[in-house]
């Protein structure tokens, strides 16, 4: 695809998360919503939560009915969500040449923060008696969002072009309203997390901090969830950081972060979103458009007929992914803070085979090779 595709852009004004997206879901796939019965206490359960695995299903099921299963059902589709977006934000940041950049700087910050995210609502899920299924949740790529969310997006690995940025960091995280309009055709994130907050509120659920987790991750510090006012900050740091307030984007501009939207936006338009008479534009500073490893888009089924250098790559990248995968697992079914360490280390094993892969020519189409993010299902050796 040319990098002057005559597509338009998602307008400045519209931002969106994976959750706000799954408003409109109508269903999860099986990985999903298994772990969402999974994480559900059957003898609980109000009659409408078995099988939940979307946003649009939870939202449906009325204020008295969202008991402690429906919180534990809800929070496993968001970490399904959370997870997905990490896959195609590495991608697009591994491939820029210069890490120092403040593009590839833009994109590492906003891949932490769902990495934190993801901790944040593991740490919620655990609190209310619930077990994360994080390996059950990853998706195959290129595929279609998690939960069946936003027909007609495909969310695929690709290294930075601007069309990649459009098409799949900007269109994963933008709304289907403007932030003018008062009006709202769906569920958004905001309505969401209220109603998720709400029955935190409503439930008064126990928390329990056995089995949660605490420590660095993605640039912020992951704490415990001890009390109501701490689920209410978890859930606020999530929307913040997120897509911003709902009012201004200057509010989310306060430390100099942009909200994820918007710094995908001024990757693409090259320039910094600012205040103007006519509104919100992005017509401040430059952001000029790095020189990247033309990663190719995965293919539909991965990379057909891989040499063997490329085929033991490609597997060592999927071990190790699936390695963290199985650790995250672990670390929130009681193997504590020194196996998120672990995870969080062995994900560092990533970067030098999918870079590899990034500089190796496809012999039989333009661009390099890229990472496929595969969860190895059980052990095999390489062959």
């Amino acid at each position: 695809m040319s990098e002057e595709s005559g597509s338009p852009a998602v307008a400045p004004l519209k931002r969106r998360s994976f959750l706000a997206s799954a408003a409109l879901a109508a269903g999860a796939p099986a990985a999903v919503a298994g772990a969402a019965e999974a994480a559900a206490a059957p003898a609980t359960a109000p009659s409408a939560a078995p099988g939940l695995g979307s946003v649009a299903r939870l939202l449906a099921v009325s204020e008295d009915a969202r008991g402690v299963a429906w919180i534990r059902s809800a929070l496993q589709v968001a970490v399904g969500l959370e997870l997905a977006t990490i896959p195609p934000y590495l991608c697009g940041w591994w491939s820029v040449k210069d890490r120092g950049s403040e593009v590839a700087r833009m994109i590492r910050r906003i891949a932490g923060d769902e990495m934190y995210h993801l901790g944040i609502v593991c740490n919620l899920l655990v609190a209310v008696g619930g077990r994360p299924r994080i390996k059950a949740a990853a998706p195959v790529y290129p595929g279609p969002l998690p939960g069946g969310v936003r027909a007609g997006i495909t969310v695929y690995l690709s290294g930075l072009t601007k069309p990649f940025v459009r098409d799949v960091m900007m269109a994963i995280e933008a709304p289907e309203e403007s932030l003018v309009r008062s009006a709202q055709a769906a569920p958004t994130v905001g309505e969401f997390y209220a109603g998720l907050q709400r029955a935190f509120q409503v439930v008064r659920p126990d928390l329990s901090v056995r089995g949660q987790l605490s420590g660095y991750v993605g640039g912020d510090d992951l704490r415990p969830a001890e009390s109501l006012e701490d689920v209410e900050r978890a859930i606020g740091i999530i929307r913040e950081q997120g897509e911003g307030t709902a009012g201004s984007p200057a509010d989310s501009f306060e430390d100099d972060h942009p909200a994820h939207y918007y710094a995908f936006g001024e990757i693409y338009h090259g320039r910094e979103l600012r205040e103007t008479d006519e509104g919100w534009k992005y017509v401040g500073g430059p952001v000029p458009f790095p020189d990247v490893r033309p990663m190719a888009p995965v293919p539909v089924g991965g990379w057909p007929h891989p040499s063997a250098r490329v085929g033991q790559l490609l597997y060592q990248f999927d071990a190790t992914y699936s390695t963290v995968l199985d650790t995250l697992d672990a670390a929130w079914a009681g193997g504590g803070h020194r196996t998120l360490g672990a995870a969080l280390h062995a994900m560092r094993g990533l970067e030098d085979p999918a870079v590899e892969l990034m500089e190796t020519k496809i012999p039989y189409a333009p661009g390099t090779y890229g990472p496929q993010f595969r969860a190895l299902r059980r052990r095999s050796q390489a062959g």
